[in-house]
C-alpha cells in the first residue's frame, strides 16, 4: 500500500505485525494501539502498549516480540468485532528505542487474517528519517465497515509525545515506593509472616480506567544485557507479577495465547508457569500446579501461583506473583516454564517473559528460538545478594534425561538439591 491508501478489513480477529530488519547498532521497536472517540482516548486505559498489554474490552492485546533470523517482530491482536461501538478508530503506531528510524531497516506494517495466516494489508517504509514515534495505520469505520488506512505520520518526541497527542496523560519521573520493612538480625526458621500488614494484591492482568497517569519507562534484558538490579529501579516492595505471552507459530492452524499458556489446534496443549525458591533460612521449595503446590503471599514461600487455567480465555491465564515486601527471606528464586502435556517441545512456541513490580519499571526479555526436543525451560533467576535484588535473563532450554522429571532436571542444572516425587494434577 501507498501513504494514504485504504482498503477493506474483515471484522474477524487481525494479528497487526510490526516489523524490521536487526543488527548492530539498529534501535529496537514497539508496537502500541489507541482507541480513539473524536480523535482522542476516553482515558488511559484506551492505549495498549508494553506496560498496559489487554483493552478491558478485549479488543486488542499486545503480544510481544519475535526475532527470527534476524527478522525482529512485535504484534499486536485486533478483533474489530469486540470493538466498543464508540469507538472509531484505532490507532496503529509503533516507537523506537535506542535511536530514531532512519537506523530502522525495512520497516513495515502488515495486517494479517488471524485465523487463516493471509495478508490482508501491508505498508512498507514510511520514509524514516530522524523520528522516534510512528502513526503507521488505522482502523477506521466506514458505513458500517472496518478499513484499513496507511498513514506514515512521524514525530520527533517519540511515544510519549504521540501518546499525549492523543489524550494520554504519561507520568515518567520513577515514583517513591514505600519504604520496606527492615530486615531481622535473624529470620526465624522457618520465617513467619507480619502480623499486620496491608494486602498486597497483584496488578489486574487488564488496566481498568484510572487517574494515574501511565508509565513508558521498561527494561528489556539481552544476551548483552541478561541482568538488571530490582534495587535501582525502585521495584523492591509491593507484588511482582510474573507472566509469559505466548505466541504460536504459523504451521499450527489455529491462533491464540494468554498469559502462560500456548493456545493452538491442540485442545490439551497445557504449559506450567513454575519456581523453585530458597528462603534466607535454608528452606526450599517448589511452587507449581502439579501436586497443588501453589504457594502463598502471605506467609512462606511469599510466592503465589493463581491456579491451573486450562480454558484458554484470553483475559485470565496463569500468573506467579511474588511479595517484594518480603524480600528479606528470600535468598533465590527461579522462574521456569514445562510442558505438561499436548507438545513435545518449546520448538514451536515463541515467548516474551515480563515481571511487573509494583513499583518500578517492568523487565521483559524474549526467549530464544528452542531448537533442541526440550520440554522444560528455565525463565529468570532472582538472587538477594543482601545489599541488592537482581533479575537474570536465563532463557535457558533443558532436555530431561529418560525417566527425568522436567522439575528433576531444572533441579540438577541449578543445584537446587531437592528429593522429588512423582505428582499429579
Amino acid at each position: 500500500m501507498s501513504k494514504g491508501s485504504n482498503t477493506p478489513v474483515p471484522t474477524t480477529a487481525l494479528r497487526v505485525e510490526l516489523g524490521w530488519r536487526s543488527g548492530p547498532g539498529v534501535p529496537d521497536a514497539d508496537a502500541s494501539a489507541l482507541l480513539l472517540v473524536g480523535g482522542r482516548v476516553r482515558s488511559d486505559a484506551d492505549f495498549v502498549f508494553y506496560n498496559q498489554p489487554a483493552h478491558s474490552s478485549g479488543s486488542v492485546r499486545h503480544e510481544g516480540k519475535r526475532d527470527t533470523g534476524g527478522r525482529v517482530t512485535d504484534s499486536l491482536l485486533v478483533d474489530l468485532a469486540r470493538v466498543e461501538p464508540a469507538i472509531e478508530t484505532v490507532i496503529l503506531a509503533a516507537s523506537s528505542d535506542g535511536g530514531p528510524f532512519g537506523q530502522v531497516p525495512d520497516l513495515y506494517i502488515e495486517v494479517r487474517d488471524a485465523a487463516r495466516n493471509t495478508v490482508v494489508a501491508r505498508f512498507d517504509n514510511p520514509g524514516a528519517t530522524v523520528e522516534t514515534a510512528f502513526v503507521l495505520g488505522e482502523f477506521y469505520r466506514r458505513q458500517g465497515a472496518w478499513k484499513f488506512r496507511a498513514v506514515g505520520q512521524g514525530y520527533d518526541s517519540g511515544l510519549e509525545g504521540l501518546a499525549t497527542d492523543y489524550g494520554i496523560s504519561v507520568d515518567e519521573p520513577q515514583h517513591t515506593p514505600p519504604a520496606a520493612p527492615p530486615a531481622p538480625a535473624a529470620p526465624p526458621a522457618p520465617p513467619a509472616p507480619p502480623s499486620v500488614r496491608p494486602s498486597a494484591t497483584p496488578p489486574p492482568s487488564v488496566a481498568p480506567p484510572s487517574a494515574a497517569p501511565v508509565r513508558l519507562t521498561k527494561v528489556t534484558l539481552t544476551k548483552s544485557a541478561p541482568s538488571v538490579s530490582l534495587t535501582k529501579q525502585g521495584g523492591t516492595s509491593g507484588a511482582m507479577r510474573v507472566n509469559l505471552n505466548w505466541q504460536v507459530r504459523k504451521q499450527f492452524s489455529g491462533w491464540g495465547r494468554k498469559l502462560g499458556r500456548a493456545v493452538a489446534m491442540h485442545d490439551d496443549l497445557d504449559l506450567d508457569l513454575c519456581c523453585l525458591y530458597e528462603l534466607s533460612d535454608g528452606s526450599k521449595g517448589v511452587v507449581q500446579a502439579l501436586g497443588n503446590a501453589f504457594g502463598a503471599l502471605h506467609q512462606p514461600p511469599f510466592i503465589h501461583l493463581d491456579g491451573d487455567d486450562r480454558t484458554g480465555a484470553v483475559s485470565t491465564g496463569e500468573n506467579l506473583t511474588i511479595s517484594l515486601d518480603h524480600k528479606q527471606y528470600f535468598r533465590r528464586i527461579l522462574v521456569f516454564v514445562t510442558i505438561y502435556e499436548g507438545a513435545r517441545s518449546f520448538a514451536d512456541l515463541h515467548a516474551t517473559v515480563t515481571l511487573q513490580p509494583q513499583y518500578g519499571a517492568p523487565v521483559d526479555f524474549s526467549l530464544d528460538e528452542c531448537t533442541v526436543p526440550s520440554t522444560v525451560c528455565a525463565l529468570a533467576l532472582i538472587t538477594n545478594t543482601g545489599n541488592d535484588l537482581v533479575v537474570q535473563r536465563e532463557a535457558r532450554y533443558l532436555v530431561p534425561d529418560r525417566g527425568v522429571s522436567p522439575q528433576r532436571t531444572v533441579d540438577y542444572a541449578y543445584g537446587w538439591g531437592m528429593n522429588w516425587t512423582p505428582g499429579r494434577k
